[in-house]
């Protein structure tokens, strides 16, 4: 055989030598196992290990309200700066900044000047006239007066009452009065200052309704009608209460808010305008759970969750949703009606688990507060 085929056929051999080589020594591919795959796995792994103790609480769901919180204040219902209506010279100031007054009651007074000389003048032409007119009546019922005399006469009566009743108002004008009960805010006028038809003779505002001001998403509007009872906190955790008695039905460009008003009773006067408050509007019921936030957990969306076991002594996870707070506690939608809440040890299980439930003797409700150094036991 010829030296070139012995080189070729020693070259092809270690070629297939190499490459046996490398298939003998190559690892076996494996392949990842889809999620499903390795959740059933890890939950037969928690299955063959020994269930771990969890304490556990049962809880009873209960009706409860929900409430939309919005940030609003107070504001009176109304603020009017009284004005003169006839010009003259102000010879009285009846009230002081800060008082409080009734309706009609006087404000200030300006000077009569003439206007009590034109009304008696009036008032006497005004018995002329009817005299006139009553004279004119008898002679046209014995024929010595024609119909037209007789209106005239008529007509000179009608202007004479017409003129008193001007005078008449004129002078009632030099008294200016409240419209309404109210707070004296501020005054603009001193004895002696001359005024025109127009000029401030004080501030009045009216503060008993009081108002509770605010504005709500559309998707509170659309759950919430006057005559519905709202409450208000302040800052020093007061609380009030009152109707509503406004509900806007067009929104505000800028924010897509609806106005709403609160109306509350403040006979007392302790309530001011512009005190910033907590609105809570009732918009809905629903049955929920009470428990500690230290229960909670966070869900996949980043929201608030609990965990519970099921009848098979299983933990599942329920995302949950404040809809009321208590100092002692929280309310929560979301969990069955009737709920075994893991109290203790809720950070050491997964949903899916098997455990071991130790119950306590009270509802949850009744049973104090998780101590977190018995969380990791």
């Amino acid at each position: 055989m010829r030296p070139t085929y012995l080189w070729a056929i020693g070259i092809a051999v270690l070629l297939l030598a190499w490459l046996a080589s490398g298939q003998l020594n190559q690892e076996p591919v494996v392949f990842d196992p889809s999620i499903a795959e390795r959740n059933e796995q890890d939950l037969n792994q928690l299955n063959d290990q020994t269930p771990t103790q969890v304490r556990v609480a049962r809880s009873q769901a209960q009706l409860k309200t929900r409430y939309a919180s919005v940030r609003g204040k107070t504001q009176n219902k109304r603020t009017v700066e009284v004005r003169t209506e006839v010009p003259g010279r102000v010879v009285n100031r009846a009230v002081e900044k800060g008082q409080v007054v009734a309706a009609n009651e006087l404000l200030c007074g300006l000077s009569i000047e003439d206007r009590q000389a034109s009304l008696v003048e009036s008032q006497q032409r005004v018995n002329q006239a009817r005299i006139d007119y009553e004279g004119a009546k008898q002679l046209r019922a014995k024929g010595y007066n024609s119909e037209s005399a007789i209106a005239a006469a008529k007509a000179n009566l009608a202007s004479a009452r017409a003129e008193m009743k001007r005078r008449d108002l004129a002078l009632q004008k030099t008294t200016v009065r409240a419209p309404f009960a109210g707070f004296v805010e501020d005054v603009h006028l001193e004895v002696g200052d001359y005024v025109q038809p127009g000029s401030t003779c004080a501030t009045l505002v009216d503060m008993n309704p009081m108002l509770l001001v605010g504005r709500v998403s559309e998707r509170v509007v659309l759950n919430i009608a006057p005559g519905i009872e709202a409450i208000g906190e302040f800052a020093d955790r007061r609380e009030v209460r009152g109707p509503i008695s406004f509900v806007g039905q067009q929104d505000d460009p800028a924010t897509r808010t609806y106005a709403v008003e609160v109306e509350l009773d403040n006979a007392s006067g302790d309530l001011r305008s512009g005190m910033t408050t907590q609105i809570r509007i009732p918009v809905e019921e629903a049955f929920a759970h009470k428990i500690s936030p230290a229960l909670f957990s966070l869900d996949n969306a980043g929201g608030y969750g609990v965990r519970v076991v099921n009848n098979d002594n299983r933990v599942e996870f329920y995302s949950v949703t404040i809809i009321a707070e208590d100092e002692d506690g929280v309310w929560v939608s979301g969990l069955p009606n009737a709920s075994n809440i893991i109290t203790v040890g809720q950070e050491l299980v997964v949903s899916g688990e098997r455990v071991d439930p130790v119950f306590t003797s009270k509802t949850l409700a009744e049973s104090p507060k998780p101590d977190p150094a018995e969380a990791g036991t």
